[in-house]
C-alpha cells in the first residue's frame, strides 16, 4: 500500500511576516527594527548536562536573546576560545566537554551576566 500523503503544517514565520488586517486604515511598517538588546542586560544560564548523552559532558548556554546571526557569530567565538566543538541553533549554544568556567570568564568578559544552573 501507498503511503498517504499528509499536508504540510505551515507555521506563521513560513510566511514571512505577512499581515491581514481587515481595517482600512491599517499601516504596515515593514522597516520596523527590533530593539537590540544588549549584553550587559541578558542573563545567560550556563547548564552542565550528560544525561542522554552517552555520558558525553556539555555545556547548553540558553538565555540569548538577539537575532540567529549574532548567535552563531557568538557560538563560534565560544567554541574558538574554549577550543572545543559544538553548536549554536534554537536559541541555544552548546559546547561540547566540561568548559563551562572558560565559557563564563569569556561571556563575563564580552559583559554579558552570567548564572551557573546543575551540576
Amino acid at each position: 500500500m501507498a503511503k498517504k500523503n499528509k499536508p504540510k503544517k505551515i507555521n506563521l514565520e513560513d510566511l514571512g511576516g505577512f499581515v491581514f488586517s481587515t481595517n482600512p486604515e491599517f499601516n504596515y511598517d515593514s522597516d520596523q527594527e527590533e530593539e537590540q538588546i544588549l549584553p550587559g542586560e541578558q542573563l545567560l544560564e550556563l547548564h552542565f548536562e550528560k544525561k542522554g548523552r552517552g555520558g558525553k559532558q556539555v555545556v547548553i548556554i540558553r538565555g540569548f536573546q538577539g537575532p540567529d546571526k549574532e548567535l552563531l557569530e557568538l557560538g563560534k567565538r565560544l567554541k574558538q576560545t574554549c577550543g572545543v566543538g559544538g553548536s549554536a541553533k534554537h536559541g541555544e549554544i552548546i559546547l561540547q566537554g566540561n568548559v563551562r568556567d572558560k565559557a563564563r570568564d569569556f561571556l563575563e568578559k564580552e559583559g554579558f551576566k552570567t548564572k551557573r544552573v546543575g551540576g
